[in-house]
């Protein structure tokens, strides 16, 4: 069977420029690679097109198609049999549309741009008071920095890194390997240099060839009020260094918040349990109640019953997102004597006669009426 015309194979003109031969080899490649056309002639039409492709973006090849078709590639490597694929790198074109091939320009375009530091991360614990009302906070960071004798050279003072004789200072190697299309170029980074394209033979004595040395640098962090356990804190440019002359990384800090003695938090309110008596829950009673900006004075009115609920507003939690603060909630429980006296037990056994024997059952429970007041 006679071979197709390239021009034909690729849809474009004779006159075609290279940018628009490689333009309608990409759309071919999208449509047709056997990894995602399955119709049953996708490979041959791959391979076909890649054959006209390898001929008409070589020049030598395309000038002697142009003069004599065919017959004219004959010991070219192209046209009088299967094209040889040695003579064309076809990586950066599978690179960019499949994922494979290597990607050989783009690495050596990237190789030594700058890169960005790696990101830190740490835990700080704070005291009750400190997340309320904010603290500034030292904190210890374990990094990496640019050591302080060879100045990041890696090589020993008084010498220099040389060019590596196994990649020739690119950081890469090129390798062949078959495919179903023929030869294909992958590269890799070079394991000699690992990619830097310099071989350092007299390595500094502090950093051991490294270009860094492992630091604990000390740094104060100023700490909102309101925060709260697992709150997160960004310190920009306190990661690792950056490598090739690109940004540090953040240190990103995690905040824990120890528990209080008394204080329970729910959001930016502040729960307080407190224990009153029998006689103060009954007669009533002016109290001192501890909060977050010192004691309080508070009357408890007679009648008082256990679980009762008193909010004092804004003596809670600051927002930690706009002005204002929350409210302290104070949950009252009365506390039942385990022991009397013998005055105080006689004491009871009067009232006891005053007030009856009859008991009656609770409509709603004590946590439901909690609930009502705490809005959950």
């Amino acid at each position: 069977m006679a071979k197709r015309d390239y021009y034909e194979i690729l849809g474009v003109q004779r006159s075609a420029s290279g940018e628009e031969i490689k333009s309608a080899f990409r759309q071919m490649a999208r449509k047709y690679h056997p990894d995602v056309n399955k119709e049953h002639d996708a490979e041959e039409r791959f391979k076909e097109f890649n054959e006209a492709y390898a001929v008409l973006s070589d020049p030598e090849k395309r000038a002697a198609f142009d003069r004599y078709g065919h017959a004219g590639l004959n010991g070219m490597g192209g046209g009088g049999g299967a094209p040889d694929f040695t003579t064309v790198d076809f990586t950066d074109i599978f690179e960019e549309f499949f994922g494979f091939g290597g990607g050989g320009g783009r690495r050596r375009a990237t190789r030594n741009n700058p890169r960005r530091g790696a990101d830190l991360n740490q835990v700080i614990t704070l005291t009750f008071e400190e997340a309320v009302f904010g603290v500034e906070k030292e904190v210890e960071i374990t990094r990496d920095e640019i050591c302080s004798r060879c100045r990041g050279s890696r090589a020993e003072p008084g010498t220099s890194a040389s060019r590596c004789a196994h990649c020739e200072g690119r950081g890469e190697v090129r390798q062949v390997r078959q495919t179903f299309l023929g030869s294909m170029v992958q590269v890799a980074t070079c394991p000699i240099c690992n990619g830097q394209g310099e071989v350092v033979t007299n390595p500094c004595t502090t950093c051991r060839g490294s270009g860094l040395e492992r630091k604990v640098i000390r740094k104060t962090v100023s700490v909102p009020g309101g925060v709260d356990t697992g709150t997160q804190i960004r310190m920009a440019g306190e990661g690792q260094p950056g490598a090739f002359g690109g940004p540090n990384g953040n240190l990103y800090l995690e905040l824990q918040v120890r528990t209080h003695k008394f204080y329970r938090r729910k959001q930016d309110d502040i729960l307080l349990d407190m224990n009153i008596n029998i006689a103060q829950a009954a007669l009533g009673a002016d109290i001192e109640v501890p909060s977050l900006d010192g004691p309080l004075k508070l009357n408890v009115p007679a009648g008082t019953q256990p679980g009762r609920v008193f909010t004092l507003k804004n003596k809670g939690v600051p927002h930690l997102r706009g002005s204002g603060r929350g409210d302290q909630h104070i949950i009252f429980n009365v506390e039942v004597p385990a022991r009397l006296t013998a005055e105080q037990r006689k004491l009871f056994e009067q009232l006891a006669q005053t007030l009856g024997s009859e008991v009656n059952p609770q409509e709603r429970s004590f946590f439901d009426k909690l609930k009502e007041v705490l809005g959950g």
